[in-house]
């Protein structure tokens, strides 16, 4: 009896990705609840106001939400959202996603805090967000893996968010 390989076969492919929606949010910072020092860093609470949402097989409105942010000791920032979204069509999906950010110069995470632009090659912002939907023509959302690319510009916040196919 011959022993399964321990190496993935060479049939299997590379992964590959394909654009879901690209998606801008706004945030109401004046909503924003301070929780303070607590045993993993400082945490904060920043609610989502809305927003919009557009890829090639569904756009619409970003509804409200929040992150729940924690600024680690080394700098970094964790990423904990949960918000909900409303297709043009009607359809409601829940979106949970966590991710990390950090900024890879001096001075880019102090940008970020200060709601200022941070040029995508000073900072990182990935995240994995998960779907859930009971609308079946939305359904195929409920089995996607995907990844998000954020960023901070002069006129918003938001990510690319990719399906790892």
């Amino acid at each position: 009896m011959s022993q399964p390989s321990a190496t993935p076969s060479e049939h299997l492919p590379q992964l590959g990705s394909e654009l879901l929606f690209q998606i801008s949010l706004e945030l109401d910072y004046s909503g924003v609840q301070n929780i303070g020092a607590i045993p993993a860093g400082g945490r904060t609470v920043v609610p989502v106001s809305g927003g919009h949402f557009e890829g090639p097989r569904l756009r619409g409105q970003v509804l409200p939400g929040a992150d729940w942010v924690l600024w680690r000791p080394d700098g970094a920032m964790l990423i904990d959202v949960r918000l909900a979204l409303r297709t043009d069509d009607g359809a409601t999906i829940a979106v949970v996603y966590t991710g990390l950010a950090y900024g890879k110069t001096e001075g880019a995470m102090t940008q970020f805090r200060n709601r200022q632009a941070v040029p995508d090659t000073d900072i990182y912002i990935r995240t994995a967000p998960r779907f859930e939907t009971s609308d079946p023509r939305y359904d195929w959302l409920n089995r996607v893996l995907a990844v998000g690319h954020g960023y901070r510009n002069a006129e918003a916040s938001g990510y690319r968010v990719f399906e790892i196919l």
